[in-house]
């Protein structure tokens, strides 16, 4: 008789809720709201919430990854990351695809997408899309077991070095290939400091976290004040802080405040449909606020962006409920479609 599993551990789907709608909001603030008419102060505030939120939102989406990938990876005979990586490289083939036909309905809204078929090959390599996240837990996966049998302490060490130099701007401008790169150190971390990573959680507190939160805070001025930003190190150093702080918020309002905590994990198990559909729906709302002449007021950019990223994340649900039911789940595993053909193929 075998045991009970044990329990899921709640507090890194309650920090992948709140990745995914900090990335919705994001989308939101830099492609709709500061470029609505009348956009004044208050979406300049906007703006600059989101951009301090930067060194969080992804490496701890990273690092969270890192640390439900662990068994897969790095056991001695795991053969699921093989699955995983493949999956993850056809979803972002497949969506690729689905978002430039869509795109292209909307051509005035901001964000990549091919225009031709050389445009569209460089996307699916070299150039990644807004959908960038996908093709690097791929590329994450590979590197993860290829590197499984050397030290820990080279492996991160190593990755860090690539992360500080990401970080100082000197990767060409290729799409979001930066950020491809320079986040690879926290989903390596996750990976290979999950033992740590659950020993921090069990030791979170109030007053943990809100030292810091501060140290958060004084580290954004510190860099902002001296322009250290592309200095190199500093941006890895300062998603560290975030990571932690993230992580701490996340424990405590999954232990503490449940009225929270469970809508954050229940849309955190489901990132995957609202991370590749949210940015076409967002696109043709723009469109349809622009073609009725929209203009904002300072109240509506107070609430906009978050009533306009609540709506897009339950469209997003809602497609993927509407599309699972109507038979094309696949779009959300391709490798199901490959299961269900592959016997007819041996015959």
């Amino acid at each position: 008789m075998t045991g009970a599993r044990a329990p899921r551990v709640g507090w890194p789907d309650v920090a992948k809720g709140i990745c995914i709608i900090l990335v919705v909001l994001w989308h939101v603030v830099t492609k709709v709201a500061v470029e609505m008419p009348g956009a004044g102060p208050v979406t300049d505030v906007w703006v600059m919430l989101n951009a301090q939120l930067l060194p969080l939102r992804i490496p701890l989406f990273f690092l969270v990854s890192g640390v439900f990938a662990a068994r897969a990876v790095l056991d001695a005979g795991g053969r699921s990351w093989r699955r995983r990586a493949g999956r993850l490289a056809l979803l972002y083939v497949v969506w690729v695809l689905i978002q430039t036909f869509v795109l292209a309905l909307t051509p005035d809204f901001d964000t990549a997408r091919a225009n031709d078929g050389w445009e569209l090959l460089a996307q699916l390599t070299l150039s990644p899309t807004n959908l960038w996240y996908l093709l690097a837990l791929a590329v994450y996966l590979t590197i993860g077991r290829l590197t499984r049998g050397l030290p820990t302490a080279v492996v991160l060490s190593g990755a860090f070095v690539i992360a500080a130099v990401a970080g100082a701007g000197v990767i060409p401008d290729l799409g979001n290939l930066w950020q491809l790169v320079q986040n690879l150190f926290f989903f390596l971390l996750g990976l290979r400091g999950r033992p740590v990573i659950e020993r921090f959680a069990q030791s979170v507190g109030v007053w943990r976290t809100l030292a810091l939160a501060a140290l958060y805070v004084a580290a954004l001025a510190l860099v902002a004040g001296l322009t250290l930003r592309l200095l190199p190190g500093v941006w890895p150093a300062l998603a560290l802080i975030a990571v932690a702080c993230g992580a701490s918020l996340s424990v405590l309002l999954d232990r503490h405040l449940e009225v929270v905590a469970r809508p954050l994990r229940w849309i955190g198990r489901r990132t995957l449909p609202i991370y590749v559909l949210h940015m076409m729906p967002l696109a043709l709302i723009d469109a349809g606020l622009d073609a009725a002449g929209w203009r904002t007021t300072p109240v509506l950019e107070a609430i906009g962006p978050l009533v306009l990223t609540a709506s897009v994340i339950a469209i997003c649900l809602g497609v993927h409920a509407l599309l699972v039911r109507g038979g094309l789940g696949a779009l959300f595993d391709p490798l199901q479609a490959i299961d269900r053909l592959a016997p007819h193929l041996r015959r």
